[in-house]
């Protein structure tokens, strides 16, 4: 019985065991674990299938590959079917080599390697089987006939005698170089004026280290003693690419790959040019424009391309064709090919958005961040690039013009000469590199590489030709910026890159016109800056000038190269424009006005008086709902302007971003407003941008004008005209004044004598003054005119002041008021004087005091100054364009549209972006508006008397 359950409890246990590996197996998340060839040592190889080592068979070692077995030293291979093989040892007594294929053993005649295999002398070769490929007993030494005319040397893998090298035959006539000759790089050359050794060390300056390049120490001095000698072109080829991976730079050493490519190209003068380019040594690559100062100056300005470019008519031109002479870091030359899709620019993009560089007037921009991982794979060697524009001789037959480069790396004597304005100092070359992974590798080709370098910057300058319209441009110049880099972690390393095409032109006489501008506008703008002081003055009754005026200007010069010069001036015109502007609203919200009552009392009222509780009759109260009605209606007139803001903002956004005249703005020759979103977009152009921009917002305030002005206001509603017969009609005068001896007088004196009146007698009055049954409007007999322009004498604002000065008392320090007296009857008292004696003013009541009406000469109205100061009289002038809205933001209509353009561009200049620009417009445009009514509502209510309660 307990053995039943015992083997009942182990039965239990191997299905719980089961259950569970089964489980845990299902669980697993297909993980397997990293290695790495390198990883599994000797006697293991890295299974490519598995991804795992695997132990090698018996008498297996590792491959040189990591990936695969071989057989052990002294061992043959047995049977191999591409994947396992078998190795047996060789017989250490009679076969104790092993054959150069490995399968069979072999007697060696002078011993073994350290390989196992057979080995033989110098100019030996090894037999190891018959013609017909039957295996020898003992291997055979044949040594190779290298005297004529056999010159037999064995090859590279020593198993047959081929012939020796050219240059031994022909510099000793056999296959020894000999001691008094120069062996190099498997060749001989006989002694010449070249060097002896060589500087194969590169020196990358801005990593301030040095390399001892692998490439350059195996071959320099063979392909500089092939071109010397020989003239071997793929030879001078490729030792010109050394002095290019060197930066073409200059110094006194001659044994480094310029020096030598420079001893070489004076000590072949007699060979003469190719070409007709003095520069151009026949068998030679061009590499240099000379080696004397101011050389530059000439080649870019003395002559122009043969070829001009327009963008309309049948002589259109628009596409720069580049071409390049392609060589691979061994001189063979590879092809021409256009550069046109990619073949300069590193950064990856589609072929239309890196075609868009090569088409003229467009301001072309491309960055990106490329991995080193990347650039390691895709540049194994560099590859080399002679720069060509090509144009159509007379003939029609294509010809090239070479471009010139001016390499920023390039050092003369140590100094880099190119970095600096100075075209005379500049030394221009020719050939150009995009990577070099090479000159940077130490001890064997096969490592990776200690230093790279890079052209992260390429830039292609293309000058206008002054004083012609026919599109002929200068020599173009290629600007490269090399970068080294020392290799770490190629993994996480990565290079910035960028690829540009500038378009330029003489700025010089474009600078004179714009100092003329300067000078003539800033001249203009100070002498009627003196006129408004002067002006301003008399209207204040100051008789001095006391103050400089201000001017300002601004100028628009829409080229690339003015851009920072361009946005100070808008910046400069924007802070003097807000000046203007913050100036005119603190100027609106302190001006002085009074509403004059003409309304007289209708008729007597019995009232008690107070104390005894006598009955009198008193004159009938005069209603102030009238007053309080038109101090509203000019509370809102206050912020209403001659444009729509929102429609504004809302239109320019729609022709900027909808429609797309932002597009013209892009620096290219295109004047189409819409673009494919898969071409390439140029840089924005700032001055163009702001261009653009403000001739939109100007172009649509200015419509807006003529629309209010012609169409609106004239047909559907006139608020400024409307206030003037409301005043009329309420029997109310407005007297303002905008500085202290100047303002605005809107006479509002009813033609009926009374306003105050039921809705009958209004109709009738309204209809008898239709029907030209009552007198005019006009504060003179039988005129219309109800606006007037007023020049007051100092002794008429003295009095206006001293009617003024309790309430200032009443608004001022509490030390000043006095105890005793009430606010609310002292303001009544105020009111009910001012009211009394502006009439009587009005109604010539006051001798000392009085005024006469006239007109404005026609200077007096360009000029917008009184030429005649008031000293007796004051004057009022005729004003049929209702002057007084300069007070309001309706007559300021050009300066607040010209501040809210410059606000829109400056914003847009420094965020390039016109959504963001027309928001803070909005925001700012609502935010004054805020600040000027809240506060002019305040100073109404103060200066008029009238409780800011009833400004609703």
């Amino acid at each position: 019985m307990a053995t039943g359950k015992l083997i009942v409890f182990v039965c239990i246990l191997v299905l719980f065991l089961v259950l569970l590996k089964t489980r845990l197996s299902s669980c697993q998340q297909f993980a397997i674990p990293f290695q790495q060839p390198s990883h599994c040592g000797s006697e293991k190889y890295f299974d490519i299938s598995s991804l795992s080592c695997v132990q090698c068979g018996i008498n297996q070692v590792r491959s040189v590959s990591g990936t695969s077995c071989v057989c052990q030293v002294s061992h043959r291979v047995v049977s191999s079917n591409g994947g396992a093989i078998t190795c047996q040892k060789c017989p250490a007594d009679s076969k104790p080599g092993v054959t150069q294929d490995g399968f069979d053993c072999i007697r060696c005649p002078r011993g073994l390697n350290a390989e196992g295999k057979c080995q033989c002398p110098p100019g030996s070769i090894l037999v190891e089987r018959s013609r017909n490929g039957l295996l020898l007993d003992e291997g055979i030494c044949e040594t190779c006939n290298g005297t004529e005319p056999s010159f037999a040397v064995p090859n590279l893998f020593g198993d047959r005698c081929v012939r020796c090298q050219e240059t031994y035959i022909n510099t000793t006539n056999s296959c020894e170089c000999g001691q008094t000759n120069m062996p190099a790089g498997g060749l001989c050359f006989p002694q010449n004026n070249l060097p002896t050794t060589v500087v194969s060390v590169i020196n990358y300056a801005q990593l301030a280290i040095s390399v001892q390049s692998v490439w350059f120490a195996k071959n320099m001095q063979a392909v500089a003693a092939a071109c010397l000698i020989y003239s071997n072109l793929t030879a001078c080829q490729a030792l010109g690419n050394m002095c290019v991976m060197n930066l073409n730079s200059l110094s006194s050493v001659n044994n480094d790959a310029c020096g030598l490519f420079n001893t070489i190209y004076r000590s072949t003068a007699a060979l003469g040019s190719v070409q007709m380019i003095s520069f151009w040594r026949a068998n030679l690559p061009w590499l240099y424009y000379g080696d004397q100062t101011g050389l530059a100056s000439r080649v870019l300005f003395t002559e122009s391309f043969p070829a001009s470019f327009s963008f309309k008519g049948a002589a259109q031109n628009t596409n720069i064709q580049f071409t390049a002479a392609v060589y691979n870091v061994k001189g063979n030359f590879l092809k021409w090919q256009n550069v046109k899709g990619g073949t300069l620019q590193l950064c990856p993009d589609t072929v239309i958005r890196l075609n868009a560089a090569y088409r003229f007037g467009t301001t072309y921009r491309q960055s990106c961040q490329i991995p080193l991982s990347k650039i390691l794979t895709d540049f194994p060697e560099p590859i080399f690039y002679d720069i060509y524009m090509d144009f159509s001789s007379g003939s029609g037959q294509k010809s090239l013009w070479a471009v010139p480069v001016r390499n920023l790396n390039l050092q003369y004597n140590g100094q880099f000469v190119n970095q600096g304005d100075n075209l005379n100092n500049w030394y221009l070359t020719r050939r150009i590199f995009l990577v070099d992974t090479l000159s940077g590798r130490e001890n064997t080709l096969a490592n990776q590489p200690k230093v790279i370098r890079v052209a992260t910057k390429i830039t292609i300058s293309i000058q206008l030709e002054p004083n012609t319209r026919k599109g002929a441009i200068k020599t173009p110049l290629m600007t490269v910026s090399y970068t080294d880099i020392l290799v770490s972690d190629p993994d996480t390393q990565s290079v910035s890159v960028s690829f540009s095409v500038d378009y330029e032109m003489n700025q010089s006489e474009a600078q004179i016109q714009t100092d003329i501008a300067l000078g003539v506008l800033g001249g203009m703008a100070a002498l009627y800056s003196l006129l408004k002081t002067a002006s301003w003055k008399r209207q204040v009754g100051s008789p001095l000038i006391d103050l400089q005026a201000q001017l300002f200007v601004t100028v628009l010069l829409p080229l690339n190269v003015q851009e920072k010069r361009f946005v100070t001036y808008v910046g400069c015109a924007f802070t003097l424009k807000a000046v203007q502007f913050l100036h005119k609203i603190i100027s609106q919200l302190s001006i002085d006005i009074f509403f004059i009552d003409w309304e007289r009392p209708r008729g007597k009222v019995l009232k008690t008086a107070e104390g005894n509780g006598d009955i009198k009759s008193a004159p009938a109260p005069v209603s102030i709902w009238r007053t309080y009605f038109v101090a509203n209606e000019w509370n809102e007139l206050q912020t209403i302007r001659k444009i729509s803001p929102v429609f504004q903002i809302f239109a320019v956004l729609f022709f900027l971003e909808v429609v797309g005249f932002s597009n013209l703005a892009l620096m290219d020759p295109s004047s189409d407003l819409r673009r494919d979103p898969q071409s390439y977009q140029a840089p924005w152009n700032l001055i163009l941008r702001y261009g653009v921009a403000t001739s939109m917002w100007l172009v649509i305030g200015f419509l807006q004008v003529i629309f209010f002005t012609v169409f609106y206001e004239r047909f559907v509603e006139d608020k400024i005209r409307q206030f003037v017969d409301l005043c009329s009609m309420s029997n109310i005068s407005l007297l303002l004044f905008s500085n202290r001896c100047f303002g605005y007088y809107i006479h509002g004196r009813s033609v009926h004598g009374h306003a105050d009146t039921n809705m009958e007698e209004m109709n009738l009055n309204l209809k008898r003054e239709a029907e030209n049954l009552c007198g005019q409007r006009g504060l003179l007999p039988n005129t219309d005119i109800q606006t007037f322009q007023v020049s007051i004498t100092n002794k008429m604002r003295l009095q206006y002041d001293r009617i003024r000065e309790p309430l200032s008392r009443i608004t001022g320090p509490s030390r000043l008021l006095d105890s005793s007296a009430n606010p609310f009857e002292q303001s009544t008292k105020a009111y009910h004087t001012m009211n009394k004696f502006l009439g009587s003013f009005i109604d010539h009541a006051h001798r000392e005091m009085d005024y006469i009406v006239k007109d404005k000469l026609l200077m007096e109205r360009v000029l917008g100054m009184e030429f005649i100061e008031p000293m007796e009289k004051s004057l009022f002038y005729n004003d049929d364009s209702h002057s007084f809205s300069d007070v309001l933001y309706y007559g300021n209509e050009a300066t607040l549209l010209i501040f809210d353009t410059l606000f829109f561009c400056i914003v847009d200049i420094g965020t390039q972006d016109f959504v963001l620009a027309a928001v803070l417009t909005y925001v700012q445009q609502k935010v004054f508006q805020l600040i000027r009514n809240a506060t002019g509502r305040k100073n109404l209510a103060s200066k008029t008397l009238v409780d800011e309660r009833f400004l609703i």
